[in-house]
């Protein structure tokens, strides 16, 4: 039998060799110096030979327990070779079915319906709050205290409204895995009745009039590079979703200088995955025109200031608005309630026009089947009205241009 001291003193030589420790257990040392434990057996009168391991991540004890372990095997009349691969292959298996590698095979699924944006924070959400606590845990085997305390966690750095969503996606996991056959049960499908209750805040938003002409104007005046202003004013005027606006591209302009100018939305950039059509006012041509201007930089409206590929950082019209005193005040995503209050308000036989123009998905299931009708003529003229009461007064994109053109070259 071999001793401690024998195996770690084994050196290589010019021929790979054998040190035997009994029962066909050997240590095989290669030219290189590699040292392999392997098993020596016969089954149904055939030699064969089994790899159990290295040294020294395998020491002599750890060895023999193998050897002992495929004897026992032969005894029961199964092969040692063949039990080592059934045992990789239930390995294999089981790794297939942790909550990470269901996830990612769902994700895998639904990552291409979603908007680009929303599935990299989908997936991002899933990888650092959900993976290192469930992740390597069989699916069927992770219960509702589980999951509880993954969401208990994030509610107690504050974080409640990203605790609900992800609830949410990882009920979509386990409802994947339940059609999969992987699993019998959701348990985050309760678990929100023991969660904490949150409150749902509305995003700060000035919505009168006074109110946003005020607001426009002090942005306007306000430091900030010439494509940022602009941005800021193509957003105010077409009251899309900040995302949306940023990563407009010119071939979605269409009819730019004809009489029914139109950006058109792809349906995978919109949030209810339906192509939207935005008529422009002749002043939001007007800030296309002063964008061509400032001298095209690739395929996007309002590029990234360093990396024309790239859309415009996603907080940089808020940093404009808390520069002009608007912190806590409006966000970019306030424009769409200010349109909506005083469009309403003026013009409340249109409300259902303006929810389109919003892309707002309809309430009614029936109405949403089956009335398609896109109203662009009035809609047309919505965004027009709208632009002129914003505007009344207000400098034109030209002119907003060579203001902020001065401004930069003074600061610089």
């Amino acid at each position: 039998m071999l001793t401690d001291k024998e195996v770690r003193a084994a050196e290589k030589r010019d021929k790979p060799y054998r040190l035997s420790d009994g029962q066909g257990l050997h240590l095989q040392v290669t030219t290189a110096g590699g040292k392999l434990w392997r098993y020596r057996y016969e089954i149904a009168g055939r030699e064969k030979m089994l790899a159990l391991g290295k040294y020294p991540a395998m020491g002599l004890a750890a060895a023999r327990k193998a050897r002992e372990a495929a004897r026992a095997h032969l005894d029961e009349g199964r092969d040692p070779s063949v039990e080592k691969r059934l045992k990789r292959v239930a390995e294999a298996a089981a790794a297939d079915t942790t909550f990470e590698a269901v996830a990612r095979a769902w994700f895998k699924q639904k990552g291409p319906t979603l908007v680009p944006a929303h599935a990299k924070i989908v997936l991002s959400t899933l990888e650092k709050d959900a993976f290192p606590a469930l992740g390597r845990l069989p699916i069927s085997q992770i219960s509702v205290p589980i999951v509880l305390s993954v969401l208990r966690k994030m509610e107690r750095r504050g974080a409640g409204h990203s605790a609900r969503r992800l609830r949410q996606r990882i009920s979509a996991v386990f409802t994947f895995a339940i059609a999969s056959g992987l699993t019998e049960m959701d348990p985050a499908a309760s678990v929100h009745r023991a969660m904490a209750p949150v409150t749902r805040n509305r995003q700060p938003a000035i919505t009168d009039l006074d109110g946003v002409r005020k607001l426009l104007r002090a942005v306007e005046t306000a430091e900030g590079f010439p494509t940022m202003l602009l941005a800021h004013r193509f957003l105010a005027l077409t009251v899309v979703r900040p995302g949306e606006l940023r990563a407009a591209e010119w071939t979605e302009i269409e009819d730019e200088d004809g009489p029914e100018p139109v950006w058109r939305i792809p349906a995978p950039r919109m949030k209810m995955k339906r192509e939207h059509l935005v008529p422009l006012a002749p002043q939001a041509v007007e800030v296309i025109k002063a964008l061509r201007a400032l001298g095209k930089r690739g395929k996007l409206l309002f590029p990234h200031r360093w990396n024309s590929g790239l859309p415009m950082n996603q907080n940089s019209l808020g940093h404009l608005l808390d520069r002009a005193g608007y912190d806590k005040v409006h966000v970019p995503h306030g424009w769409r309630a200010a349109f909506s209050s005083i469009m309403n308000e003026r013009y409340p036989a249109d409300r259902g026009v303006i929810d389109l123009m919003l892309a707002h998905a309809p309430k009614d299931k029936v109405e949403a089947a089956y009335n398609r009708a896109q109203h662009l003529q009035r809609r047309r003229e919505i965004s027009q009205l709208w632009a002129d009461l914003l505007l009344e007064g207000g400098l034109s994109a030209a002119d907003l241009l060579d203001r902020a053109g001065r401004v930069a070259r003074a600061d610089a």
